[in-house]
């Protein structure tokens, strides 16, 4: 928010946007690397699964979720300055604290409860399942994903909303 100021202080724009579009951006980004992973696989087993066509599924909690962190982050960034900060150190934290350079099988049997507990291993999880072994992803537990996904979108989406009054006097 604090990189588009100038919109943030004009009357028409709709300022919910701009976190929409920084996700869209990530998107784009993410969309080539699939390219890339696949034509890997390609490469270098010489097998693509039918069941990366339900990758894209997938990922519909990862986006609502992270799109409801981005409304959430982004009108508490423009009245605490340092949120950007911290969000860069619990970023890297997460990144080492979830299953992306790791499988969940490498860990013992004690530290899988806490691994469990990390929003993003489900994700992590079922998206290396659908498309590296060719396993259908867990349908009840995509449902509830996409629930508890929705629920922080709307919530996001709502403090958005309650703060952005007072973004203009801020800015």
């Amino acid at each position: 928010m604090m990189s588009n100021s100038n919109y943030v202080k004009k009357v028409v724009f709709p300022l919910e946007i701009l976190p929409v579009i920084t996700l869209g951006s990530a998107l784009f980004h993410s969309c080539i690397s699939l390219v890339v992973l696949v034509i890997a696989q390609l490469l270098i087993t010489h097998t693509l699964f039918w069941t990366a066509l339900l990758f894209p599924l997938i990922l519909v909690p990862l986006i609502l979720g992270t799109l409801g962190i981005s409304w959430f982050l982004a009108s508490l960034g423009v009245y605490l300055r340092d949120v950007g900060h911290v969000i860069t150190v619990l970023t890297t934290v997460l990144l080492f604290l979830s299953p992306v350079l790791y499988p969940v099988a490498a860990l013992p049997e004690v530290y899988r409860p806490w691994l469990q507990m990390n929003p993003l291993t489900y994700i992590i999880e079922e998206s290396r399942s659908v498309l590296l072994f060719g396993n259908l992803p867990h349908w009840d537990s995509l449902g509830i994903a996409i629930a508890i996904g929705a629920v922080i979108a709307a919530m996001g989406f709502w403090f958005f909303q309650k703060t952005r009054k007072g973004f203009a006097d801020v800015i």
